[in-house]
Formats: structure tokens, sequence, C-alpha cells
């Protein structure tokens, strides 16, 4: 819980993670919502960069063991995944959201050798549709995959169904319900926006402002 504490705090601080309930975002997807996450902005700071990838690290080694092979899925989790593969001393691919539209049309980027294991390292989690599709790749390639870390996951419970019937293991580092209570307790967060929060969370597709 420290560590997922501490985190929500730096994610907050670095303004990877934006909360305006009075001014919603629009996601790819529709969806309006009082949050915005970009983990990419943490690599823009050392400290936090770094206690990202020792924390990936250790969720790995004590959820899963080593594996054979880190992969990155792209884009938002190709550099958080190359520096967990670099501090393990392991090769690194990443997925492509789609195939290259021209020369030899990948979609896995690096070397892919069939019967290894992997595990994927994604920087956030919502409904688990992107992640999900790389596992799919992944395995089509005859990787094996042993589950997922993740830097930060909404926690929906589409997500949650998503990855069961996937049979992939999913741990993050921190979530949406640590980050509301260290946004309350370091003053990120109005009290009076807890309920428009809570709200949104129990339904982010039909959330209304």
């Amino acid at each position: 819980m420290e560590t997922s504490r501490k985190l929500a705090g730096y994610l907050l601080q670095s303004k990877a993670i934006i909360l305006d309930p009075a001014n919603p975002f629009t996601w790819s997807s529709g969806w309006k919502s009082p949050i915005y996450c970009d983990n990419r902005k943490t690599l823009s700071h050392p400290e936090i960069r770094n206690f990202i990838r020792d924390n990936l690290c250790e969720l790995i080694r004590v959820n899963y063991g080593i594996p054979d092979i880190i992969a990155g899925v792209a884009t938002g989790a190709i550099a958080h995944g190359a520096l967990v593969a670099d501090r393990l001393g392991l090769p690194f691919i990443y997925v492509r959201s789609s195939a290259k539209d021209h020369g030899t049309g990948k979609l896995i980027e690096g070397d892919v050798t069939p019967g290894k294991s992997a595990i994927v390292v994604e920087d956030l989690v919502s409904t688990g549709g992107s992640s999900l599709r790389a596992v799919d790749a992944l395995r089509n390639a005859g990787v094996n995959v042993m589950g997922m870390v993740a830097i930060f996951t909404y926690g929906f419970s589409i997500a949650e169904d998503n990855f069961r019937k996937a049979g992939v293991k999913l741990n993050s580092l921190t979530n949406y319900h640590t980050l509301i209570d260290s946004g309350v307790k370091s003053g990120f967060i109005q009290p009076e926006y807890l309920d428009t929060l809570k709200k949104w969370r129990e339904d982010p597709q039909r959330w209304e402002q």
C-alpha cells in the first residue's frame, strides 16, 4: 500500500494524471471523464521514472518470477517496458497498436521466439481492450504470456471481466481508489468533487457532468 500511495502522489504531482471534474475530458472512446492519464509524463522526471521501473521489476519478481522476455504495449508502455527489461537484463520487444502498412508489416517489433515466456508491461489499463489485443498478438506469435503489470488501472469491472475471460493475470502499482484517497489528503482534489468522481467510476460510459 505504501508503494501504491506514493506512486499516486507522484502521478498527481507530475500531472501524469489530471483531475478536473468541473471541465471533463473526452477520451478517444468518446467517454466523458473527470480524469485524464498520460503516464509518459513521468519519463521526464528521473525520480518518478526510476521509482516506477524499480517497482514494476519487483511486481514481476514477486508475482510471476523472471520471464524470458519483457514486452511493452505501444505507445505508452514502450519506454517503461524497455527500462524494466534493461534493469532485469532481459530482451525487450513491443507490440504495435496495428501492423505496419509498409515494409514487413510487423505487429511485434523485436526478436520473437515461439515458446519463450513474457511479461507484458502496460502504462494504463481502462477497459483492457488494447492491452489484451497485445496479449493476443503475442500468443499468436507463440509467446507464453505469463501475465501483465501496469502502472495504473481504473479497476473497471469490464476490465476485470475481460482479463478473466482472456486468462490473463493483471497486477498494477496503483489504482483509482488509491489515487482519489491520495488526492484528497494532499489537496489535489477538493472534497466537494468526491461524489462526482465516485459516480463517474461506477458508470463511466453513461456519466454526465
